[in-house]
Order: structure tokens, then sequence, then C-alpha cells
């Protein structure tokens, strides 16, 4: 993985800090807020998915989700004992998570049946994040979903941004889910539509990509008002999330854990105690 300050030579970023955003949150009217005093010619707003997600309310509560026998198999057994003592280590996961993969929690047999149901069985073999389906920075027994519109939701804050800022920029949509390059070809697990950046494999990909430490980066899901090589696009994504940090936490175990609570009793309000910055904004030197 990049360093942070390997792209400080060509990049200045500026990350905004605008509070956790609940479901129903005027999304576009806080971004639009938020740049119109700092956005310069040439600039590149960088919008988190997650924070997208759930201002949406794209949300599943796993707790009324019921699963099916494959979903027992792949919490049970699958990440257990497969991810835990075999996948795990040979992928060089950190410790920490290999650990956790080998107490992966019983309940989260729903969380294995959204993932089949929602995006697809190769997706629902990772251990974490499948298909872009998140846990963290989420509360109570709540998966955040990812965006099945994201280039019209970039244009619509675009448009936003545009009427109240005469500017040329851009506004890019990221995840931290992880691209794996190789020789100007890029690989991402999770659904994706940007050009240049293909979709392959699910779990496999994600197999692939760690097993031969292929250089990750985090995945631009759409762009608009600007044109971008694929190399700028993930080297923005990258960056972007550097700046963004993690919230809560990076997994619902860290959420978790910074709170001292158990994986499902994080609440609304403990999460929006934390500083939250869905925003950052990325401009060459």
């Amino acid at each position: 993985m990049p360093k942070a300050g390997s792209f400080s030579i060509k990049y200045i970023v500026k990350p905004i800090e605008t509070g956790y955003w609940r479901p129903g949150a005027d999304y576009v009217g806080i971004i639009a807020s938020a740049v119109k005093h700092r956005l310069e010619d040439g600039d590149i707003v960088v919008i988190s998915e997650k924070a997208i997600s759930v201002a949406r309310g794209n949300l599943i509560d796993e707790s009324k989700v019921k699963p099916g026998i494959l979903a027992r198999f792949l919490a049970c057994y699958w990440v257990r004992y497969c991810w835990g003592y075999f996948l795990g280590p040979i992928c060089h996961f950190k410790p920490e998570l290999i650990h956790r993969f080998r107490t992966y929690p019983k309940a989260a047999v729903a969380h294995k049946q959204v993932a089949l149901e929602n995006v697809s069985f190769l997706q629902a073999l990772k251990p974490t994040s499948e298909g872009g389906i998140d846990l963290s920075n989420v509360p109570f027994t709540y998966a955040s979903l990812p965006l099945n519109d994201a280039q019209q939701i970039a244009l619509e804050i675009f448009n936003a941004i545009r009427r109240i800022k005469r500017k040329r920029f851009g506004v890019m949509i990221a995840d931290t889910d992880d691209t794996y390059s190789l020789c100007g070809l890029h690989l991402t697990a999770r659904p994706t539509q940007m050009k240049g950046i293909h979709s392959f494999g699910g779990v496999i990909t994600t197999i692939l990509g760690r097993l031969f430490k292929l250089k990750l980066r985090a995945t631009p899901l759409a762009i608009v008002g600007c044109e971008l090589t694929t190399e700028e696009a993930l080297d923005i994504a990258e960056i972007a999330h550097h700046a963004r940090q993690h919230g809560a936490g990076r997994t619902a175990w860290d959420t978790a854990e910074r709170f001292g609570v158990g994986l499902t009793e994080v609440t609304w309000e403990m999460l929006e105690s934390i500083e939250h910055k869905p925003i950052v904004i990325v401009r060459r030197k």
C-alpha cells in the first residue's frame, strides 16, 4: 500500500469534519455548504460511499434476516477455519484480524445471509466487506449496503456545488475496499462501473491480490466534472481514505471496542460523539 506521505509531492489534502450523517440527512446540502468557501479551480471533492449510503437510509437490519444453511456454514466454518487458519495467514492479514476470524461470532450468520442475498456467493466468501457491505460506523444490527447509483449521486452533488460555486472541480465517490494493481491492470473484488477498473471474482481477487502483495488502493466508484486517468483516480481515492481516517473504527470490532460494548450495542449517539470527516478536498500542487 502506498504511504500517505508518498502523495504529498503531488497533492494538498483538506479533510472536512461535518459530524455523523444519520439516515435522512441532507447530505447534498451539507457537502455543498461545507466546500463552498474552500473550493479552488481544479479541486476534487471526494466523498465517502458509506456516509452517503447511511444518509440515504441504504441500510438493512440484520436482526430481521433469517439465515439459511449456506450462511451458517460460511459464518461457523468457512470464516473461522478456512480464513482463520489457512487463507488469513497466506493473505498476510494482521494477527489481530486473523484472531477475529477464528472467533467469528455465530450471530454473524445473518450478515452472511445478507451478503448472499444482496451481492453474490463469491462476495459472501470474503471474510469482511462483502461486495461493499459494511458493518463499521453503523449502529446496532444495521449493515450499510453499497450504492447502486453512485454516478447519478455524484452528478447530483456536482450540480448542487456548481450552483453556488462557479469553479472548475470534480466530484468523486470512493470506497475503502481495495483495488489491486499490476502493470496497468486494476482489479477490485467489489462491484464498480468505473472505467479502467475491473470487478472480478469477488473473493478470488482478494486472495490473489493479497497473496502476491499487489499494490492496493481505495476504490473510486464515480467521477463527475473532470477527466482523470485510472491511476490518478486510484491515487486520489487512496489519499482521501488516509486523510479521512476511520471514524469510530476501521472494522465493526474496532468500533465496538472503542466504546467498550458488544458488536450490536453501538448506538447512534456513540457514533455522533466521534469526529467524522466524510468529505476530503484533494488539490494538485
